[in-house]
Formats: structure tokens, C-alpha cells, sequence
């Protein structure tokens, strides 16, 4: 086995780039299976799941921008970008995190593979390990803990708790801080304390997972269309969010017609 403290997972090529974003993992399969054979092997990284938010997000945020360009595995989340890499000839299926935590953690304790859960609030992360160890009887879930509220994702608190993440000995790790921090703080651990743990950036399915927070009916997440169903929930929260998104999607479309 290598070491843990100095081997990376190497990145796999890009299959598409979409302005500062880019996906490099074309399936969920795939990447269950590079991740597991990775935190098997003691090779730390991180995954990413590209979405509209993102691309808007990458335009003004440097670090943001400099996290991606960095990360190991990244997946398209999200119709549009789907929509996107096939108009650039390229097949790529839909791969969320919100899809990935259950089967990527079935992998997991199949693989004796241990888990840390890191982020939200410690009910919503409590009741979610408490569901995921019930469904899953094999799952070691090694360590969890939230960051105190103004959590700096690249400061020293950050870095202490990658130290603890290292400790609890995870192999993978779930990042639950929504976007850009827990993708900074991903990319920071890697890049600052490589330690054989994969960073999984999830969003908010810990809160799918524990039942706090609905997720939209499986007609809504088939069809693209899962956002529609976020936004009746949520629509002062998201509003904005999803406007920018839309506006970004058109803006790309029309350019991408203006040059053919």
C-alpha cells in the first residue's frame, strides 16, 4: 500500500471544459470506483460536482477558480451542464452528491472503507449517520463534526480539522458546506495536509439523508427539472441563485450559437 502521507490520486484528463469549469468523470460508476480503490490505497483527493451556481460562482471567485483547476475528480451535477458537454460531443451522465453518499458508502463498508462526516449541524449530521448506519450495518463511520459558525475553509481551525479528519482514520470524507467552502476547505486539506483521505463535497444531503429537508420527487430529478422543485420550497433563499444560474445558461447558449 502507499503511503498516506505522500501519494495523490493522479488526475484522470478532462472530458470537458465549460469556461473555468471542467468534468473529468463521466459516470457515477466510474468514480465510486476510482474513489473506493484511492481511500483503499491510502491516496487522498477531492470531487467536485459541477453545476450552474458553480460556473456563475468560478467567474468572480479566484480561490474558487483555483480549487477546481486542482481537483481530482469532477462530476456534472446537474442537467444543464449534461446539456452542455453533449453539445461539445461528449457523453457525461448526471452525478450528484446529493445521489452519491448512500451507494458510495454501500462501496465503502463492502470495501472496509471507513467514513467522517464533517459539516451542517450536529442534529441534521447525527440523524444522517444514524439512518446511514441503519440502512448500511457494515459502515464504520469514523468521526463527525461541524465547524463553529464564521469557519474560515482555509484558515488554522481548518487546517486542525483536516489534522482530525487524517486522525480518525477515514478514508473518505464528506464535506457538507455548501459552495465555494467546502470546496476550499477540500481543496486546502489536500494541498496543505495530503493525508490519504478523499473529500467529498456534498452539499446539502446530509439534510436529504437525516429528513430535515425534502428532496424533489424522483419525476423532478429524471427529468432535469429538480431545481423547480428546490426553488417552491425555498424560492427567497434561491431565487437569485437560480436566476443567475439561468441568465449564465442562456448567455452560454446564445454564445455557443453565435459561434456556429
Amino acid at each position: 500500500m502507499a503511503s498516506s502521507d505522500t501519494m495523490r490520486s493522479t488526475t484522470p484528463p478532462d472530458l470537458v471544459r465549460i469556461d473555468a469549469g471542467r468534468v473529468n468523470v463521466a459516470t457515477q460508476a466510474e468514480l465510486i470506483a476510482r474513489v473506493i480503490s484511492d481511500a483503499a490505497n491510502g491516496i487522498g483527493g477531492d470531487v467536485f460536482t459541477l453545476n450552474l451556481d458553480h460556473l456563475v460562482k468560478l467567474r468572480d471567485d479566484a480561490r474558487f477558480r483555483e480549487a477546481y483547476a486542482a481537483a481530482t475528480y469532477v462530476t456534472a451535477d446537474g442537467a444543464p451542464v449534461v446539456s452542455i458537454a453533449r453539445r461539445q460531443g461528449v457523453a457525461v451522465d448526471r452525478v450528484t452528491g446529493a445521489d452519491l453518499v448512500v451507494p458510495l458508502c454501500e462501496a465503502a463498508a463492502a470495501a472496509g472503507v471507513s467514513i467522517h462526516l464533517f459539516g451542517t449541524s450536529d442534529a441534521i449530521r447525527d440523524e444522517a449517520a444514524a439512518r446511514l448506519r441503519a440502512a448500511i450495518p457494515r459502515l464504520e463511520i469514523a468521526g463527525s463534526e461541524s465547524p463553529p459558525r464564521g469557519f474560515d475553509p482555509v484558515g488554522a481551525d481548518a487546517m486542525a480539522a483536516a489534522g482530525r479528519i487524517a486522525a480518525s482514520g477515514a478514508g473518505i470524507c464528506f464535506v457538507a458546506l455548501g459552495a465555494p467552502k467546502q470546496e476550499l476547505f477540500a481543496h486546502a486539506a489536500v494541498q496543505q495536509r495530503p493525508s490519504g483521505v478523499i473529500y467529498i463535497c456534498i452539499g446539502a444531503a446530509l439534510d436529504f439523508i437525516s429528513g430535515r429537508s425534502k428532496r424533489a420527487p424522483l419525476l423532478f430529478q429524471r427529468t432535469g427539472t429538480e431545481w423547480v422543485w428546490r426553488f417552491i420550497q425555498e424560492p427567497r433563499r434561491l431565487g437569485m441563485r437560480y436566476a443567475r444560474s439561468m441568465g449564465y445558461y442562456i448567455g452560454y447558449l446564445m454564445k455557443g450559437s453565435a459561434r456556429g
